[in-house]
């Protein structure tokens, strides 16, 4: 290990370290309380909402935006969706152990309503940008509706440079890697395809992204779990085994003979938290970006709807990962990253299985590719101006090409970083605004029984 990796890793747990687990933790836990566990009572509206649901508490105005509702769900589990479902999971179990999972999965459950505090308020905040398009985020609530414009600023800085240094190398490498191991491509070759690619759909700026996203999000989220379930259907017995290594070593890595070295509770506290929020993004304030250029009349509403990235992500697609690499036994292998999950495939689905997954990986490291750009994009043009726009596009892909030559440990590094310190501002302003959301998802629900409860009796 590198003085440059060695650097990374202790920037790394300094982020993670417990003043942030227990923030995002108690953030999350904090925000379930006030909006009453709506990511669980109301987790059939939600899924009503996506579905074009309307005749509840909806106006008849929509408020401006770039996209739909659903172009907006489905950019955001491009950005979210990517190789920290295949690589990520896989990383945190090979770090911290098969416990970093539980962890993980208690992390998505308060994410949720995070994520619907995040997009409300996202929509609340929204305004008109210098060139006319509509933008929204944590950097506008946090200005406007803390008045904190220095904390704000401090925000995009950080969302700003995530994208370009961090999502940027761990897809490309990750797909590098899968595509190296699986079929032979050099690095290289896959980042400049990447980086090509990228660019001929990110240059038209959201509404491209939005239509490209719109269209890979379902076909590539359908394609893995099919993979992944046929890999844990021929493991069905050893299910219950990897149910017990996940909540076992959750508590007592010790219990889990031939483990890991050093897997500790903590270890698995501090993988599961920051590799699920690497993931889904819960806590980072990517939704509220996204959310903010939906045309919705109602921000609720779509509050709601941006709860369900993080169930897709993490609570299906996170989970069956986890769960095809314990039944197979690969995880305590000495493997990590994709090669990790490939090897799972392949022991269900020799040969075939791992082109599963490089596939998979490049679907997934490329609708990250092309949709992180955007809230990079909105932030610098937050800062710089709009004329950032283009240069930012650029400079986005020329970084997916040296991205894919890195090490995988240090790709992974870096992105806790800047995961990290986007969170802390983030969560400060959720904290501060909390009640605004609390008010307004309690009223929108309140009317929308009300309408409900008129349309029975009618």
């Amino acid at each position: 290990m590198d003085f440059f990796e060695r650097t990374l890793r202790f920037l790394g747990a300094v982020v993670w370290g417990p003043h942030m687990l227990i923030l995002l933790l108690g953030v999350g836990i904090y925000l379930t309380i006030r909006l009453r566990f709506v990511q669980l009572r109301r987790f059939g509206l939600s899924i009503r909402l996506l579905l074009g649901r309307k005749d509840f508490g909806e106006s008849s105005t929509e408020r401006k935006g770039e996209i739909t509702p659903f172009q907006a769900l489905a950019t955001s589990l491009a950005a979210v969706i990517g190789n920290g479902n295949i690589a990520g999971v896989c990383t945190a179990i090979a770090m911290g152990g098969p416990g970093a999972v539980f962890w993980m999965w208690l992390a998505a459950f308060f994410g949720m309503a995070i994520k619907v505090a995040e997009a409300v308020l996202g929509q609340k905040f929204k305004t008109t940008a210098p060139d006319g398009s509509i933008v929204g985020g944590p950097m506008y609530y946090i200005r406007y509706g803390l008045g904190l414009p220095w904390l704000a600023g401090i925000f995009a800085f950080f969302m700003g440079c995530k994208p370009l240094f961090s999502t940027t190398s761990i897809q490309s490498n990750s797909v590098a890697l899968a595509m190296k191991t699986q079929l032979g491509i050099e690095p290289w070759m896959t980042g400049l395809g990447l980086a090509v690619l990228t660019w001929l759909v990110i240059i038209g700026g959201i509404k491209s992204i939005a239509k490209v996203t719109e269209f890979l999000s379902p076909i590539m989220v359908f394609f893995y779990i099919l993979g992944a379930l046929f890999t844990i259907i021929i493991f069905a017995d050893k299910i219950p085994h990897a149910l017990s290594l996940i909540f076992v070593s959750a508590f007592k890595p010790s219990a889990i003979s031939g483990g890991v070295a050093g897997m500790t509770i903590r270890n698995a506290i501090r993988y599961g938290f920051a590799r699920g929020a690497y993931s889904n993004e819960a806590g980072t304030g990517t939704a509220a970006v996204y959310h903010a250029a939906a045309r919705t009349s109602e921000p609720v509403r779509q509050g709601l709807i941006a709860s369900l990235d993080v169930f897709v992500d993490t609570l299906v697609i996170c989970t069956l990962t986890a769960l095809t690499v314990l039944v197979t036994g690969v995880w305590n292998e000495g493997i990590t990253s994709t090669a990790m999950t490939a090897a799972a495939f392949n022991a269900a689905l020799p040969r075939i299985g791992g082109l599963i997954v490089a596939l998979s990986s490049f679907l997934f490291g490329y609708s990250s590719l092309i949709a992180v750009p955007y809230y990079g994009e909105i932030s610098f043009s937050y800062l710089l101006g709009s004329w950032i726009k283009q240069p930012f596009r650029w400079i986005f892909c020329v970084v997916i090409f040296i991205g894919a030559t890195l090490k995988v440990e240090e790709a992974w590094s870096i992105g806790d970083v800047f995961n990290g310190m986007m969170a802390a501002p983030n969560l400060i302003g959720l904290i501060g605004l909390a009640g605004l959301a609390a008010i307004s998802v309690k009223g929108y629900l309140k009317k929308m029984d009300n309408l409900k409860t008129s349309n029975i009796r009618k």
